[in-house]
């Protein structure tokens, strides 16, 4: 099929695309900003016409020969987005009726009974509406808080969960919520347009579970192994001074944060499963809650990232995030990074590397680590006294004075993951890539996943300190392996 997506830069639809173009679909994309897309894995496989949903020449353009279109605009971001999302749903309406489109797919959200709605939700209700009087089929999946690490609802959840061990709250967090993992939200969108084409109207799609916001940061707080959360309902806290707090204690911004909060004064639960009756569930069945935020979390605690300066070109879950995210998703990954290129070769460098600790040293202010050590031992940490087992060879899985090696990509990279006694994960990554005009550009990566409140404070208390130890680091083992090179080299000048 040929299919159009309008808001493929967004959480959804970055996420939607890779997924229909595995299904073998035609894709054109509108975006405002194409620029944004630079660097996406798919840019090479769709079709890009740059415009915006209010225009309506670069909508004909967008909707020309496409037989299904996916509506996952939302202005959130904006003050009048109740007013751009009923200009923008009523050009692109207009423009798939004229263009004979086939379906319509609109992802909208949950619907309560309770009146009346907040602006959030009466708005996106309102384009759903437009969406289905506008003539063109059009199948309006009506969702909650979405799981996944990218989602602006999940990563709400994930910051209070995470900054604050105790919260005075709302009493709207005892309201019940029905979450859906952003894989089953994916795999009813993908089969979406092989509905009937008489079918116009709206589908409840939701999880398994049916929870309290309470308990979705309390699960949060066990799976992510944090102390239990002691939270205080309140009646006097209204949406809007809640989120004045999130936008205080997350990154999550204020333009965001408002209306969400104000959605959740709202029991979100479905009330029908229509949809199973044209599309059958995912195999094995919808994903529960505790299962969703794994995948979430799993990332970050795997360290599942890239490890060299190119992507390693593989499709990531859903669940990940992606370029195309704000900033502020993804969860707290902390990372001090040092590059230095070096007139030594790759293999002299790496030979540093991998030589590092027991008897050699870290390579910078020696002092520190030795206390740093101590410290780890005399609270009940491993310290520095394990040293390595070789001088010059590492494998995968052994000790290194307070390190565990997890990777090895010999003569490139070095992944160490920290074994001493912190408020988080630590890992530091070593690697060496080969200059075009010869030489080498070494690269060092300290990363830290703080784990609660402590686990910030920890950060911060030793960034200071960050200058000293990490670029006397990179610039000592650059000048290592520069020595060590000369000295093997009988023909340098050693002048």
């Amino acid at each position: 099929m040929n299919v159009v997506v309008f808001g493929a830069t967004g959480y959804i639809g970055g996420r939607l695309v890779p997924e229909l173009l595995r299904a073998g679909h035609r894709v054109r994309i509108l975006a405002r900003q194409p620029d944004k897309l630079t660097g996406v894995s798919w840019r090479g496989d769709v079709e890009v016409v740059a415009g915006d949903v209010t225009d309506p020449a670069s909508i004909a353009a967008a909707v020309r020969d496409s037989q299904v279109l996916y509506y996952l605009v939302h202005s959130l971001n904006r003050r009048d987005f109740v007013d751009v999302d009923r200009m923008a749903a009523t050009v692109v309406g207009h423009a798939a009726a004229a263009a004979d489109v086939e379906r319509i797919v609109y992802l909208g959200g949950l619907v309560p009974d309770t009146r009346p709605l907040s602006p959030h939700l009466a708005s996106r209700h309102e384009v759903g509406e437009i969406l289905r009087a506008s003539g063109a089929p059009t199948a309006e999946l009506r969702a909650a808080v979405i799981l996944g690490s990218g989602s602006a609802s999940f990563e709400m959840l994930r910051y209070l969960s995470e900054r604050l061990p105790a919260m005075v709250t709302p009493r709207w967090v005892r309201n019940l919520i029905q979450p859906i993992a952003v894989r089953d939200v994916l795999h009813y969108l993908v089969r979406a347009p092989l509905l009937p084409r008489e079918v116009n109207r709206t589908f409840d799609i939701g999880g398994p579970d049916v929870l309290t916001y309470l308990e979705m940061m309390r699960k949060y707080a066990v799976i992510a192994e944090l102390p239990r959360r002691v939270i205080l309902p309140v009646p006097v806290l209204t949406p809007w001074l809640s989120a004045q707090w999130v936008n205080l204690v997350t990154p999550v911004p204020r333009s965001i944060a408002v209306p969400l909060m104000e959605s959740l004064i709202h029991e979100v639960v479905c009330t029908e499963h229509d949809i199973a009756a044209y599309i059958t569930d995912p195999e094995g069945g919808l994903t529960h809650y505790e299962r969703a935020v794994e995948l979430a979390h799993a990332r970050i605690r795997n360290l599942d990232v890239p490890t060299r300066w190119s992507d390693a070109g593989r499709l990531p879950p859903p669940s990940d995030p992606l370029p195309t995210d704000p900033e502020w998703t993804g969860g707290s990954l902390y990372q001090d990074i040092r590059e230095r290129r070096t007139a030594a070769d790759p293999t002299a460098v790496w030979q540093v590397i991998e030589s590092i600790g027991g008897d050699h040293g870290w390579y910078s202010f020696p002092p520190a680590w030795s206390v740093r050590g101590w410290v780890d031992k005399v609270t009940g940490g491993v310290g520095l006294r394990r040293g390595r087992r070789d001088p010059h060879r590492l494998r995968v899985g052994e000790a290194l004075d307070w390190w565990r090696v997890e990777f090895i990509d010999r003569p490139k990279v070095l992944r160490l993951r920290a074994e001493m006694r912190l408020p988080g994960n630590a890992w530091l990554e070593l690697s060496v890539e080969p200059e075009p005009g010869g030489g080498a550009r070494y690269r060092q990566r300290a990363l830290f996943e703080p784990h609660g409140l402590a686990g910030h404070a920890y950060w911060a208390a030793i960034s200071p300190f960050h200058d000293i130890v990490f670029s006397g680091m990179a610039r000592n083992i650059t000048g290592a392996a520069e020595h060590d090179q000369a000295a093997d080299d009988p023909a340098a000048d050693h002048v």
